[in-house]
């Protein structure tokens, strides 16, 4: 029997994947430094934890935690089901994060890819009898000079734990969580390409758009082009939320490209 609901078991995924050596200062904290103590709304405020003694959050820069939550199709209605729905479908969440930091379902009721509201709540929050939740470290590795990344063609970070493999190869239902800050430079790219849902906010605003249950796809934001429209300064740091779904037994691809040279877990 796997571990019960809101049991936390920390894996490193991708064994083979060296972490890389990347310079990391701290984000800034409460002290002035673009927290939000009257700079730019979406950048690193009060609601994010600051370190023990009150002052800056240190983190790895050269990693990303994930919160996994297993699924099974037995409990849950938008993992296996809707095989005809083998494409893209932007627009299923809205394009502003929620206040409390997931997306906000975009529909009044079901879609060709999802249930509707209700059984999307779940998806990323811990529901006894619905998910079982774990931790997971993602190394990023310096692939070539500034470009770091994380590539698995066959990501399967809970095979054998939660609900199990379910009769199949590997555990194929789950979602993945991200929450980061990073210190937005000028000149930043983020790409990601992978199968199935994606949602990426910067700033708390949606950045990459690769909702619905589809093959392998890539999607990308390059930060200078989009400074505008997500409220974004140089020299200041933000916040990345990652949102990410695997519901179907064909396949399960990651893969995390970019040149942002620190993430700071808050």
């Amino acid at each position: 029997m796997g571990p019960q609901p809101g049991s936390a078991v920390k894996r490193v995924v991708g064994a083979t994947l060296l972490a890389a050596v990347v310079a990391c200062g701290p984000a800034p904290g409460n002290d002035g430094g673009g927290d939000g103590d009257g700079g730019d709304a979406g950048k690193v405020d009060a609601a994010w934890p600051v370190g023990s003694d009150g002052g800056d959050i240190v983190g790895d820069c050269s990693e990303l935690v994930l919160t996994v939550r297993d699924f099974t199709p037995t409990t849950h209605p938008d993992f296996e089901p809707f095989s005809d729905s083998d494409f893209a479908y932007p627009g299923l969440v809205k394009d502003q994060l929620g206040s409390d930091g997931k997306p906000v379902y975009a529909h009044a009721g079901a879609t060709p890819h999802t249930a509707g509201p209700t059984e999307f709540q779940s998806w990323y929050r811990d529901t006894p009898g619905i998910n079982m939740t774990f931790q997971v470290t993602l190394p990023l590795t310096e692939a070539s000079p500034g470009r770091y990344v994380y590539d698995s063609a066959a990501f399967f970070p809970v095979d054998g734990m939660g609900y199990g493999n379910e009769g199949n190869p590997h555990n194929f239902h789950f979602t993945t969580e991200i929450h980061t800050t990073f210190t937005y430079r000028g000149g930043e790219t983020f790409t990601f390409r992978g199968d199935d849902d994606l949602w990426l906010f910067i700033n708390e605003k949606l950045a990459i758009d690769l909702g619905g249950l589809h093959p392998e796809l890539p999607g990308s934001v390059d930060l200078d082009a989009r400074a505008s429209a997500l409220g974004i300064t140089p020299g200041q740091v933000y916040r990345m939320d990652i949102f990410h779904a695997e519901r179907h037994t064909d396949a399960s691809n990651f893969h995390v490209e970019t040149n942002i040279d620190c993430f700071v877990v808050p």
